[in-house]
Order: C-alpha cells, then sequence, then structure tokens
C-alpha cells in the first residue's frame, strides 16, 4: 500500500471520506464517456474514431525549463520509437493548460501531467493515466514542504501568519490546493492569515525565498531537490519548516482514442525501460523505473483535496492555474 494512506492524508479525506468513495462518478466533460466506471474516459467504440498516428507526440509537465528536459528525456524518446516503431517529438509545454490543451484538441498523444492538474488532463483531454516513477520497491511520490530562509523567524507553520507566502499557480497540488486543504488544520488560512502571492512554478518559489521576495513558500520535494542538485540555489540558505506525507508524484498518460494496439505497446515501451545509466535516472534520483498505476486509486487523495477546494474539472477552471 501506498505511504500517502496514513495519518495527516487519511484525516485529509475532509469530512468527506467514505462518503466521497463510495459516491463518486467521473467528472468528465460532455465529449466522453465512462461506462465501465473507472472514472477515465472509454475507448471510442468505432474503429474510425481511433488514432493510429505515424508520429507520436510526448510532453513533459512543464514545471521547469522545458528545453532542458527535451535532452534529459532523450534516452527514453530512443525506446519508445524503437518499442512502438514510431517516430516520437518531444513537445515543449510552456504551462499546465497548454498541456491540457494539446491532447484535448489531439495534438499530444503521450504526456507526464503534474499531480494537481491531472485531473484536469482526465477530465477535459481523456487522459489515460497508466504510469509512474517509482523505486525498484514500488514505492513512489514526493512530499509538500514549507521553505523559508535560514535565518528567518519562520520556526513552525502558525508563524507563517503575517507573511508573505508564494504559491506556485492555483490548480498545483502542493503549491496551492493542498496547503489550503490541510494549513487551516494546522494553524493558518492561507489569504486570511497570510498573503499568497502566485509565483508561476515550485522552481520560481523556490528561488523566491532564496532571493527573499517570499518570506516562504510551499513546494514539491522532488522539485527542489533536483533543484538543488543542479546547484541552482545553495540548501544552507534555506530551512524547511513543515513536511506532508507523500502525494504521488507525474502521472504519465495516453490519449484515450489511441488503438488498443498502441496503447498496448507504449505500455511496453514505458514499463520495459530502464533508468539505469541514462539522463533521466541521473536527473529523477531515488526511481528506477515506471509502475503501473491507476487515476482512480492512485489519485483518490488528489481528488479529496480538490473537492475541499471547490475545484470544477472546466476550462473555466483549467484557465485559471
Amino acid at each position: 500500500m501506498l505511504r500517502h494512506t496514513t495519518s495527516l492524508l487519511v484525516s485529509l479525506a475532509l469530512s468527506a471520506g467514505a462518503a466521497f468513495a463510495q459516491e463518486e462518478t467521473a467528472a468528465l466533460d460532455s465529449q466522453y464517456s465512462d461506462a465501465d466506471g473507472d472514472l477515465v474516459a472509454d475507448a471510442p467504440t468505432e474503429a474510425g474514431d481511433l488514432q493510429d498516428p505515424g508520429t507520436l507526440v510526448f510532453a513533459y509537465t512543464p514545471v521547469e525549463d522545458p528545453a532542458i528536459y527535451e535532452d534529459i528525456w532523450e534516452p527514453f524518446i530512443a525506446h519508445l520509437e524503437e518499442v512502438t516503431g514510431k517516430d516520437v517529438q518531444f513537445f515543449a509545454v510552456q504551462s499546465n493548460s497548454a498541456e491540457v490543451e494539446a491532447m484535448r484538441s489531439g495534438r499530444l498523444h503521450i504526456a507526464g501531467f503534474s499531480t494537481g492538474p491531472t485531473p484536469f488532463a482526465v477530465n477535459l483531454a481523456g487522459a489515460v493515466p497508466f504510469a509512474i516513477m517509482g523505486a525498484d520497491d514500488g514505492q513512489f511520490g514526493y512530499k509538500l514542504q514549507i521553505y523559508t530562509q535560514a535565518d528567518s523567524d519562520i520556526k513552525e507553520v502558525p508563524d507563517l501568519a503575517g507573511k508573505r507566502v508564494a504559491h506556485t499557480s492555483p490548480t498545483s497540488n502542493s503549491g496551492n490546493l493542498a496547503p489550503r486543504a490541510l494549513f487551516p488544520d494546522l494553524g493558518v488560512v492561507p489569504d486570511t492569515d497570510y498573503e499568497v502571492v502566485y509565483s508561476g512554478s515550485h522552481d520560481q518559489s523556490m528561488l523566491g525565498v532564496v532571493a527573499g521576495d517570499y518570506d516562504a513558500a510551499p513546494v514539491a520535494s522532488e522539485v527542489v531537490e533536483r533543484m538543488a542538485e543542479r546547484g541552482l540555489y545553495d540548501p544552507a540558505e534555506v530551512r524547511i519548516v513543515w513536511e506532508s506525507d507523500p502525494f504521488p508524484t507525474t502521472s504519465y498518460a495516453y490519449a484515450h482514442d489511441l488503438t488498443p494496439e498502441l496503447k498496448e505497446k507504449i505500455e511496453q515501451a514505458f514499463f520495459s525501460f530502464d533508468f539505469a545509466g541514462t539522463a533521466l535516472g541521473e536527473e529523477f534520483s531515488g526511481v528506477s523505473k515506471f509502475i503501473p498505476i491507476t487515476y482512480k486509486e492512485q489519485w483518490k487523495v488528489i481528488r479529496q483535496i480538490q473537492k475541499a477546494n471547490g475545484v470544477e474539472y472546466t476550462p473555466a477552471g483549467l484557465a485559471a492555474e
């Protein structure tokens, strides 16, 4: 079982708890259907509506500089081409909304979606999450961490009161939605007890804390760890105030309307890829393979957080990102 089902995240069932699990139905856009109850879009029933493109387009979540990740993903893309027999093009997206819209319009076939935007991709774009990066023992996830300057007077979460705090974007899980769901029980209410400033991304939040532009920031542990490894900031200049139990990290999904044969080859490529000795393996330390997941199970806690925040999976809700 996943570690994020324990303690704090269980309390995060937000009084919806068992009722949420029993009553939950798909929130899909009207162009999609969910006959089997797995909360993701069904494949088209007419063969003529299925896609089998000659070139597959792949995108990775725009958490950080897309240009860096095009090189990092190169060995995986070569493997994906070999297994599928297709050319694969890396698509550098500049925002979560642009990534979701690209799959919705049929221009994007495979993508890594950040934790918070994943439900938008599922419901607005027909994305079908099937994999996540994990360790050999099957564990995966990242933590929400609150960072401040090393010499800051912020020692505990209630000390955020009266401060200027960087959230990332409205749809971000660890950068906005989870803090809004969790922090009231820890002693502060965002926008009420402290000023929320949207930075645009986890790396901008972190760099803003280092520079003193923000007093603190809730960020994703996996992002700031990679930033530190690349020397983008000095860990000695910052300090962790609090961290959560693990959340699921980036989901990897394909478009719902790809042919069954192509979906099978894409999954085969992901689950047979060896991270060892590749740029991808070096960038994502602590993971060694792609692990099978389902949106219905692994994203349950994220949907609960978003429900508590009144999130609606609409184009308007995505545009707020």
